[in-house]
């Protein structure tokens, strides 16, 4: 596996593939690598022909008081898992590479960034898309692979495709849960214990409403009302958001159906998880 920190050595790595006419995947990340990261990795293998992974830790998708500083960096066990799975090309470029000094462009995908998370974290989602479209101009994959877990940002990156015209395929993979329904997620590593412990309550709040939709109820707040009863059983676990909207657009929808995506944020100690299922 090459490992490469300059824009333009990598762009060059990637094009040499495609002129020998292999099919390019890529697969980005923020590094901290779980299993969920590795089902994405193993989809771009079965998909393409030359694996391009990138770790960065993206600082404008951050707010003032968010984890920045301490979000995990393990670029070395990172490095010999992507390296174990085949992955042709790490990408592990600096800040200063992709923000070079001055740098005051940004990509922003007006209205559906604010839904979700992006009304929870303004200007999350358009450090996201930034870098999304800085990372697709450097390695110009032929097909992108980001896990489910994220749909918010799936639904945001496939609208900036989109209206940006990027050649690209998005590529969305299933969410990676422990056995106890836990969506794996860097920032698991924040939760003590008992914290953990409380986490899975997001994933019993959306298994509640899928339960409720089987049975028959259509009714978004009814939907909304049981999983919010689940979450409030754990005294220190804060809700912010249990919505049910449309998986492209995001936003709410009165009458759940097929696809419509159920999604929640919870706060557990001071952590801030995601989770979602999509009916």
């Amino acid at each position: 596996m090459k490992i490469l920190q300059k824009a333009i050595e990598t762009r060059s790595e990637a094009r040499a593939a495609k002129l020998q006419g292999k099919r390019v995947g890529f697969v980005p990340t923020m590094g901290a690598l779980h299993a969920g990261h590795i089902s994405l990795v193993r989809a771009a293998k079965a998909q393409s022909d030359f694996v391009v992974a990138s770790i960065f830790v993206n600082p404008t998708q951050f707010g003032p008081n968010e984890d920045l500083t301490k979000y995990p960096r393990t670029f070395e066990a990172d490095r010999k898992k992507l390296e174990a799975e085949g992955v042709d090309l790490l990408f592990a470029p600096s800040v200063e590479e992709m923000y070079p000094a001055g740098a005051v462009t940004f990509v922003t995908t007006e209205g559906i960034s604010d839904r979700l998370d992006g009304r929870s974290r303004p200007g999350h989602f358009r450090g996201v898309t930034t870098v999304v479209a800085k990372l697709f101009h450097i390695v110009e994959p032929d097909a992108a692979f980001f896990g489910q877990k994220d749909a918010a940002q799936i639904a945001i990156i496939q609208r900036m495709v989109r209206d940006l015209v990027f050649p690209v395929a998005i590529v969305v993979a299933p969410t990676i849960r422990e056995p106890d329904g836990m969506a794996l997620s860097s920032r698991n590593a924040y939760l003590s214990p008992g914290e953990r412990r409380q986490a899975t309550v997001l994933s019993r709040a959306l298994r509640e409403a899928e339960r409720r939709y089987r049975a028959g109820e259509r009714v978004s707040a009814r939907l909304v009302e049981a999983a919010r009863e689940i979450v409030l059983s754990e005294r220190d676990v804060r809700v912010d958001y249990i919505e049910v909207v449309d998986r492209d657009t995001l936003e709410p929808v009165s009458q759940a159906g097929t696809g419509t995506l159920v999604a929640v944020a919870a706060v557990v100690g001071t952590t801030r998880l995601i989770d979602n299922l999509v009916l």
